[in-house]
């Protein structure tokens, strides 16, 4: 990749964090919170996207965000209201952007034209008024049937004062030289530091009109004493072109607080906002001339006809409404220090991932080999590989941390899909957000936006009801949707709820009857009649739409979901709606587990899952229907499960009083006991994809390499003990031969 297309990807990572900063404002407004510091924030979001869409001739990204930004400015200079119409068409206005910006990266083919001309419409017309929009006054009626009338004023004969003609601009008169303008810039070191580009701002003044570019360097010190964060040139810029002074500082809106600088018209041209001083007038206490009539002129000042008025209302100049020049080279307040980052590839960070998770391994072989040797735990090998090991898992947590990112992210991208959604249901929608700066791995964050972003669609186009249908059941007609995550046993929980109609399990089961998919006789729990939403080809919808009927999303909910480790499981009340819980380990990495032995197979139980372990009794051990055991657990009983036995190692379980019994709690929290034959010891292993190098096996996470240099299997706890709860005959969890 050469340097242009280096810093051209860098502007659109750049874009993508301007949005997702764009779109939290704008959810801000929407709130009815429109103080002026969110309405900057948008504004410089768009200005920034505007400006670097320019430096890369993006025309079309450019022009559309000129719209944007012009009606920004509106807001932010309180000339227009920031009312729930101009929010609505903000939100909407920033998707537009968003997909501007994703054609000219290349990951759309092209923007919907017709959508955009449209937001440009109605962009201007709540910028200009509808009245000013072009073609709009041709349309607009008389309403006060207006009729302009001439007026006569009798000459009043005034003497003379000598008084010369004064050449005065229309009031309100925006300031511009008429020759041009003289810029006298001289940057700051911190100007510099916050990325910004003297050439950059040189290119703009340049498309306002023809420019004359001077440096002063007689200020750079001696090399042996310069200091290079340091800033000692001076740019000299004459603008010859008849513009607006505020046209000129808008080309410096960004680094106002970190240069010095000053605008003067250049030449002797009149500079409209500095009226010219009033001439000297004459002495009006000397005696008047001896031919005028005071009384003549009373007797005319008397006269019923129209008189003109000599002296106008008091009017405030225009250099009192517009104090920028003072308030650009007035001192500022130090803006807040933003924390230091830098941009790492992503392949970079997973290479070192692959190092470390190796290191982690050599290190538990190192170990194994020290403890096989028979050294005594005083000595100084042992000492030092303690040493070793906390070294390890302290780089290993360090290096995690940096793959960590909030899901901030993938919930940003939410409210603009439940906008367009509830546009083609017809429906109402609010979105609630929780737990967006819930941390899990990049990885995860990655892969979470495709079954969120079908979940929400099912939650508003089957879950909720129409507001007429809602006001008929009692409800508010807007319907709501929660999307939150949180941390719940070392996993990262994803919940979305609608208060809506619930699932239909009589109708849900006909039409899994109807296609097929279940025999007609089939007796079904709640729960697993729930679950055929997610068999492939099921859907509810009676007609196939833009938004459903296909069948295929929530299936590809289900096999993301698994692909990632995880499980996913639905409660729904008819009549109150539906929540939908997806589960998934916080990173794709490392885990703390406990190995255990079954079979002579070395296992690893997550660490996460496990209560305490014990060694069960056989007065404690009871079996129900004379084959499924139970074992006394603090006053109650539990499941208890032989892993070796449904893992299929071995056929009969381990003879009473033999064994270890691990307790463990699943998600839900349902507590089972693990029969196992023996516990090696905790330890923190480095995940390994079963699927990625074999495929998906029931009741096993995925797999690890332990100290020995032999594969063990990570059992799906969840999986085992929910199995057992179904089983009725034989076991149905078995490893493929």
């Amino acid at each position: 990749m050469d340097a242009f297309e280096a810093i051209k990807a860098t502007f659109f990572q750049e874009c993508d964090e301007l949005l997702a900063d764009l779109e939290a404002k704008l959810l801000v407004l929407e709130s009815g919170q429109a103080d002026n510091e969110t309405i900057n924030a948008v504004f410089r979001a768009v200005h920034s996207v505007k400006g670097g869409a320019g430096a890369f001739g993006l025309e079309a990204l450019v022009r559309f965000a000129h719209v944007f930004e012009t009606l920004m400015d509106e807001l932010r200079a309180g000339r227009k209201v920031c009312d729930d119409i101009t929010v609505r068409t903000l939100l909407r206005a920033s998707d537009v952007l968003a997909d501007h910006i994703a054609a000219a990266q290349g990951r759309v083919p092209e923007v919907d034209e017709a959508r955009s001309a449209g937001l440009v419409a109605e962009m201007e017309v709540l910028t200009h008024g509808e009245a000013s929009v072009p073609g709009a006054a041709e349309d607009e009626d008389d309403d006060f049937g207006f009729v302009p009338l001439t007026v006569g004023l009798p000459s009043l004969d005034l003497p003379s004062l000598g008084l010369p003609s004064l050449d005065l601009p229309p009031l309100g008169a925006p300031a511009y030289a008429a020759s041009g303008w003289r810029v006298v810039f001289r940057p700051h070191g911190a100007m510099y530091a916050n990325a910004n580009e003297t050439g950059l701002l040189l290119r703009e003044l340049g498309r306002l009109g023809p420019i004359s570019v001077s440096l002063d360097d007689s200020a750079v010190p001696a090399l042996d004493v310069l200091i290079a964060e340091d800033n000692h040139l001076v740019w000299t810029i004459d603008l010859t072109a008849a513009v607006e002074e505020t046209a000129v500082r808008e080309v410096f809106d960004f680094v106002e607080s970190d240069c010095d600088l000053s605008i003067t018209p250049l030449g002797d041209a009149p500079v409209m906002d500095d009226l010219p001083p009033l001439p000297e007038l004459p002495d009006l206490a000397a005696p008047a001339p001896a031919d005028l009539d005071i009384a003549a002129l009373l007797a005319r000042a008397a006269d019923p006809a129209p008189a003109p008025v000599i002296e106008a209302a008091p009017v405030a100049p225009p250099v009192a409404a517009a104090p920028a020049p003072v308030a650009a080279n007035a001192p500022s307040a130090p803006p807040p220090v933003a924390p230091v980052t830098i941009r790492v590839d992503l392949d970079r960070v997973d290479r070192l991932i692959n190092v470390v998770g190796e290191l982690v391994i050599q290190q538990a072989m190192l170990a194994q080999r020290v403890a096989e040797s028979g050294l005594t735990r005083s000595s100084g090998v042992l000492m030092g590989l303690e040493d070793l090991e906390l070294l390890t898992r302290e780089i290993q947590d360090s290096v995690m941390a940096i793959r960590a990112q909030p899901v901030k992210s993938v919930f940003q991208r939410m409210p603009r899909l439940v906008r367009e959604v509830a546009d083609m249901t017809g429906k109402r929608v609010k979105l609630v957000t929780a737990g967006e700066d819930t941390e899990v791995d990049k990885t995860v964050v990655e892969r979470l936006a495709e079954p969120i972003t079908h979940m929400l669609r099912n939650a508003i186009d089957h879950g909720l009801e129409t507001p007429a249908d809602r006001e008929a059941a009692g409800k508010a007609p807007e319907g709501t949707v929660h999307l939150a995550a949180l941390h719940r046993s070392g996993r990262i929980v994803i919940e979305i709820s609608d208060d809506g109609r619930g699932i239909n399990r009589e109708r849900v089961k006909g039409i899994a009857v109807s296609r097929g998919l279940i025999a007609e006789d089939a007796v079904l729990t709640d729960e697993e009649v729930d679950n055929l939403i997610f068999l492939p080809g099921f859907s509810t919808a009676e007609t196939i739409t833009d938004v459903s009927g296909r069948g295929v999303g929530m299936d590809v909910v289900k096999r993301s979901i698994q692909a990632l480790g995880g499980r996913i499981s639905i409660s729904s009340i008819p009549g109150k709606g539906s929540t939908f819980t997806l589960s998934l380990p916080l990173t794709l990495a490392v885990l703390d587990g406990m190995v255990v032995g079954a079979a002579e197979q070395t296992l690893v139980a997550p660490l996460t899952n496990i209560v305490e372990s014990l060694t069960p009794r056989a007065e404690d051990v009871h079996y129900v229907g004379g084959h499924d055991a139970v074992i006394r657990f603090r006053d109650s009983y539990v499941p208890l499960i032989d892993v070796a036995q449904v893992m299929g190692f071995r056929d009969t379980p381990v003879p009473s009083g033999q064994g270890v019994a691990v307790v463990v709690e699943t998600e839900s929290g349902a507590r089972a006991a693990l029969m196992v034959d023996a516990i090696q010891g905790q330890r923190q292993v480095v995940i390994k994809s079963l699927e990625t190098n074999y495929q998906q096996v029931p009741g096993v996470a995925a797999a690890t390499i332990l100290g020995d240099g032999r594969v063990a299997l990570i059992l799906d706890v969840d999986a085992i003990v929910a199995n057992a709860r179904r089983r009725t005959a034989g076991p149905e969890l078995k490893l493929a031969s």
